[in-house]
């Protein structure tokens, strides 16, 4: 019991006699019905303190200057009596507790609502059982007591708990504020880190910016180098003509510095002392190797022989040579005048392709290669574009050497 109770007088409620009684036992009592020991445990449970020193200076028109404690004497003195405040009080515990209060009215007997009690006991909920079993019609005295001895226990549980509660939440505390410092030094560090990665991305953006910049520079300069181009295409007329006659003249340059060096080869034979001018005549002549004759093979009767290539000089002397053994004679220039596309047909015709790799373009020459390797056909490939080395790669073709052919001739 609380020390101000002791010096409190204590209410009577019985003015009324048998019928006060009556009406009593049939509805609910109001707070300031109830015995003044139950106003200190009611008052301290049902009430938070904050709204218990808003409602007092409310009443006291904003005058409490108490503290905590005396705020608490007060009300519990004021709710002996019905006045401004115990109604208020009583207004304010039955809004609270409306649902706990509609659950007790089941109770019909005193045995009912003291199992309610001991129920909310056992599920730790209180306060509000505590205002709606006091106030229900059926709580006797005895009952009364009981509710008050528990409540006290209870109240001195709930110090024991709250002490522990205040140590574990020192710990909690303390754990607290460590877990704060790590983690503001991972947050620190991350930062850095964000800072650092974000830094990096503006690099590489700028960079990726000044490469999109430098490809689309790229790109403008060959629009406008190809827009250059079609219009010198179009400023020209016959453009891939000339082109085409520039490379016909380079091969004919070509073909002129051979016949020169022939010339010169010729003059400087005719320069050698002994050696005697032989007057013209109306056939080619052949070339004949020192020291002998010049042989033929007599395997190329009645076959067709194409010539690839060699100096356009030389192809009466090929023609003459091959023709004088009784073979049939075809020439092609290998693409330097004669259409590259009559290659295939020429060859498909020839029985033996002579192919002279020294006067031949590199078309020619891998197309001779190609067809004779598919088809089988035999093929010479020569060097030098002399009649002798044509001679002799006929005897290497042949195998067999006719030397009356020529001989009557020489």
């Amino acid at each position: 019991m609380c020390e101000h109770e002791k010096s409190l007088p204590v209410i009577s409620n019985c003015s009324n006699g048998e019928a006060e009684t009556a009406a009593l036992a049939s509805r609910r009592r109001r707070l300031w019905e109830l015995s003044h020991t139950c106003h200190c445990p009611l008052v301290g449970v049902g009430l938070p303190l904050g709204y218990l020193r808003k409602l007092v200076g409310k009443m006291t028109g904003g005058r409490v200057l108490a503290d905590d404690y005396e705020v608490h004497v007060g009300a519990v003195t004021e709710c002996g009596a019905r006045n401004r405040l115990s109604e208020a009080l009583q207004k304010e515990l039955e809004r609270r507790y409306a649902p706990v209060i509609l659950r007790f009215r089941s109770a019909k007997s005193t045995g009912q609502v003291a199992q309610l009690w001991r129920t909310a006991v056992a599920n730790g909920d209180v306060s509000g059982a505590f205002w709606a079993g006091l106030t229900h019609p059926r709580c006797d005295a005895e009952l009364e007591e009981q509710m008050c001895r528990d409540l006290h226990m209870i109240q001195h549980q709930a110090g024991a708990c709250v002490r522990a509660d205040m140590g574990k939440f020192t710990a909690l505390q303390e754990e607290n504020a460590r877990l704060a410092h790590e983690l503001a030094k991972l947050q620190q560090r991350s930062q850095a880190m964000l800072m650092e990665k974000t830094g990096e991305l503006e690099r590489q953006e700028a960079v990726l910016l000044r490469t999109r910049a430098e490809s689309i520079g790229k790109d403008s300069v060959l629009d406008a180098l190809r827009c250059e181009l079609a219009q010198l295409q179009a400023a020209v007329p016959a453009l891939e003509s000339r082109t085409r006659l520039v490379e016909r003249l380079a091969q004919m340059d070509e073909r002129e510095k051979d016949l020169r060096q022939q010339i010169a080869e010729l003059k400087q034979v005719q320069a050698r002392p002994g050696t005697a001018m032989s007057p013209p005549a109306p056939a080619p002549k052949l070339e004949v190797p020192t020291g002998g004759k010049l042989k033929m093979p007599i395997r190329l009767l009645d076959q067709s022989v194409l010539c690839v290539g060699g100096r356009s000089g030389n192809v009466a002397t090929y023609r003459a040579l091959i023709e004088r053994v009784g073979a049939q004679f075809a020439h092609h220039d290998g693409g330097l005048e004669d259409n590259a596309n009559l290659l295939d047909s020429s060859l498909a015709a020839a029985d033996l392709v002579i192919c002279q790799t020294g006067c031949i373009s590199h078309s020619a020459y891998w197309r001779v290669k190609d067809y004779c390797k598919r088809t089988g056909k035999r093929c010479v490939f020569i060097d030098n574009p002399s009649i002798s080395s044509l001679a002799r790669g006929l005897q290497e073709m042949s195998g067999e050497i006719q030397p009356a052919a020529l001989d009557a001739e020489h």
